[in-house]
C-alpha cells in the first residue's frame, strides 16, 4: 500500500478549513513544525496562538475562546495534552460542554524513537471516560482530512489521535466519511475485525491472508470510538458470531473495551483483544519493529481471528 503521512494532511486540511471558517483559531503549545499547525501560522498568523510549553494554559486559552464563540482547535503530543491537561480538559471543556476540538499527534508507539516518555498509550481511556467528548482515531491520511472538517462542523468537545509517522493509504480521496458511524473496509462473514487507526491497514492485511486458510473476515473501521456505532457492532456479532478487536493502544479502556463493554450487554459474543498489554513503550529506531515487538502486526491479528473462532459456540 502507498504510504502517506496522516500529520501533512493534517496541516493541509487546517489551512482549507481556515480559510472557510474565520471563526477558527488554532492553537500550539511550541511543536508547530512537528504537528504541521506551522501552516496554519504561516497563512493566518493572526489566527494562531503559540502558548509555548504549557499544555494546561493552551486548553485554558483555548476554552475562553470557545466561550466567546471562537472554534478553537488546539494541537500537541498525545502524551502532554491529554496526560498534563486532563484535569483542565475535564473541567474547564467537557464539562462546560465547549465547542473546541484536541488534536493530539505523536499517539500510540509513533514517536518510536523518543521512547517511553513520548509514547501515549492510554489517552483513548482518558478521553472517552468524560462525558460529552467525541473521540475519534482515523485510519490514514485522507480520513484523518475528513474527520477533521466533521469535527469542525460538530458541535462540542472532541478529540482526535494521528501517529507520527506516514501510514499505509486505506481509502480514496473520494470517500464518504460520517462522524459516529464505522466503514465496512471489507465484507465478511466468519469472523469481524474491528479496528482504527494504522491497525485498519494491518486489519484488512490480515483478512486477506485468512483468506487463504478459506476464512472470510469483515474489517471494521470503527474510527469513532465514542459514540461508538453500536448498529455496526450488532450486526456484525450476529452476522458472524466472532470478533477481533485491533487497536495500536492498551487494551484496556481502548477501543477493545469499548467493543466489549457494548457486546456484554446488547450482543454476547467472543472477543479476542490486539493492542497493547498492560505494558510502557520503549525506544526503537524502526516505527514498525516496535509495533511488531510489541504484538501489533497483521499476522497477530490473523491468530487472534483464529482463537476466537475457536470460540464460537
Amino acid at each position: 500500500m502507498q504510504q502517506l503521512s496522516p500529520l501533512e494532511y493534517f496541516g493541509r486540511s487546517l489551512v482549507t478549513i481556515g480559510m472557510e471558517q474565520e471563526n477558527v483559531v488554532v492553537l500550539d503549545c511550541d511543536v508547530s513544525a512537528s504537528t504541521k499547525t506551522s501552516y496554519f501560522a504561516e497563512k493566518f498568523p493572526e489566527r494562531f496562538i503559540n502558548v509555548g510549553i504549557s499544555e494546561q494554559d493552551m486548553i485554558g486559552v483555548a476554552a475562553g475562546l470557545a466561550a466567546s464563540g471562537k472554534t478553537p482547535i488546539v494541537c500537541g503530543f498525545a502524551m502532554f495534552v491529554v496526560g498534563r491537561a486532563w484535569e483542565q480538559i475535564a473541567n474547564s471543556v467537557a464539562r462546560p460542554n465547549l465547542n473546541l476540538k484536541i488534536i493530539a499527534t505523536h499517539g500510540g508507539l509513533s514517536p518510536h524513537a523518543d521512547g517511553a516518555s513520548h509514547q501515549c498509550l492510554g489517552d483513548i481511556a482518558m478521553m472517552r471516560v468524560l462525558p460529552k467528548m467525541t473521540v475519534v482515531v482515523p485510519a490514514d491520511a485522507v480520513e484523518t482530512s475528513q474527520a477533521l472538517k466533521a469535527l469542525v462542523l460538530h458541535d462540542g468537545p472532541a478529540y482526535m489521535r494521528l501517529g507520527r509517522a506516514p501510514t499505509p493509504c486505506v481509502y480514496q480521496e473520494d470517500f464518504d466519511y460520517t462522524l459516529g458511524r464505522a466503514s465496512i473496509v471489507r465484507e465478511g462473514t466468519d469472523v469481524t475485525i474491528i479496528s482504527n487507526g494504522v491497525m485498519v491497514a494491518l486489519a484488512t492485511e490480515a483478512a486477506m491472508s485468512l483468506k487463504e486458510d478459506r476464512i472470510s473476515a469483515r474489517v471494521i473501521d470503527m474510527h469513532t470510538i465514542k459514540p461508538i456505532d453500536a448498529r455496526t457492532i450488532t450486526e456484525a456479532a450476529k452476522e458472524t458470531g466472532a470478533i477481533v478487536t485491533a487497536e495500536e493502544h492498551s487494551v484496556i479502556g481502548g477501543l477493545g473495551s469499548a467493543v466489549s463493554e457494548f457486546l456484554s450487554q446488547s450482543a454476547p459474543t467472543p472477543v479476542q483483544m490486539v493492542g497493547i498489554h498492560d505494558r510502557f513503550g520503549e525506544s526503537s529506531r524502526d516505527y514498525w519493529s516496535l509495533l511488531a515487538k510489541y504484538g501489533l502486526t497483521a499476522k497477530d491479528i490473523t491468530q487472534a481471528a483464529h482463537r476466537v473462532l475457536q470460540m464460537k459456540s
